[in-house]
């Protein structure tokens, strides 16, 4: 039984609603983090190296290149004739409105664009950001806003230097799904201090507020960053991978299957990734997942208990 027969993930969901098969194309627009260049802060959150989250990512002149060069190699792999336009680097709503009009619209040209997803910070969304998005929805176009939470706690947010707190994503949250926007939050499994109640806490409360869209990642180590330090000094210990499984399951089962899951793993190129060795093994862990469910017998919204999903 394949994994989208108990998940219901951000592929299936767009064949479903478009009747083709629809693939994201990272985007990398240049933009940089007020958590980095001083007005919240300086150096980022402890785990990031943007690298890690998009490997393959190139701040290539125009959008439109960054868009033929992707679907080049996803043509080749999948067969998508259709794209969503993923700004995925660093914080993409971070400038001026008429920047990011310009940007997102210029994604939207390629023919073959249905959408765009745009992934930011919750302290990173005015009023202005949000109609800017609903116009482009109103326009026809699927548009998803991702919100990385990564923690419900916000001990957890400042011991790892995100420079905001769950208030913050409330707001957010709640101002994006008023208008009518899909939100995708997004959640690191195995932060410092962390484990498996904390986990199961932040699905609890990030359900209760709504979201139409879950992303997991496990929390991985890459070289020139704060954990990375802390990691070599011996003061943090990655999840082994059943670890990760077995947690991953656990949200997986309490997400009501309205939810969709953009993504339940995440992995880091083996040039800058420090610990775990596991987070190079994409497809292992998928097929754990699948496999870990299907040993329980269950699947997505077997223990949802009635949470809100939409």
């Amino acid at each position: 039984m394949p994994l989208p027969d108990l998940v219901n993930t951000f592929g299936q969901d767009l064949l479903r609603r478009h009747g083709r098969r629809v693939h994201k194309l990272a985007i990398h627009a240049g933009f940089t983090c007020p958590n980095r260049d001083g007005t919240k802060g300086r150096g980022g959150c402890s785990f990031c190296n943007n690298l890690s989250f998009s490997p393959n990512a190139r701040a290539l002149p125009r959008v439109a290149e960054q868009i033929e060069a992707g679907r080049r190699v996803v043509r080749k792999r999948t067969g998508a004739e259709r794209y969503i336009a993923y700004f995925q680097a660093y914080t993409n709503t971070y400038g001026d409105v008429e920047r990011l009009d310009a940007l997102y619209r210029s994604a939207l040209a390629e023919p073959d664009v249905i959408g765009i997803s745009v992934g930011t910070r919750p302290d990173c969304v005015p009023d202005a950001v949000l109609d800017l998005l609903c116009d482009l929805r109103d326009a026809g176009h699927e548009v998803w806003l991702e919100l990385g939470l990564q923690s419900a706690f916000d001990a957890t947010l400042a011991r790892v230097n995100r420079g905001h707190g769950f208030g913050e994503y409330r707001r957010a949250l709640l101002a994006a799904r008023g208008r009518g926007l899909r939100v995708c939050t997004h959640l690191i499994v195995g932060l410092p201090g962390e484990g498996r109640d904390a986990a199961l806490a932040s699905l609890d409360l990030v359900l209760a507020l709504g979201t139409d869209g879950l992303k997991l990642h496990p929390l991985h180590v890459v070289r020139h960053t704060l954990l990375a330090k802390g990691w070599q000094a011996g003061g943090y210990r990655p999840l082994a991978m059943d670890a990760y499984i077995g947690i991953a399951c656990d949200l997986i089962e309490r997400t009501s299957a309205a939810i969709t899951y953009h993504r339940v793993t995440g992995t880091a190129s083996r040039d800058i990734l420090l610990a775990p060795e596991w987070c190079t093994k994409k497809w292992a862990v998928l097929n754990g997942i699948e496999s870990e469910l299907r040993r329980r017998g269950t699947a997505q919204g077997a223990r949802a208990r009635g949470r809100i999903a939409a």
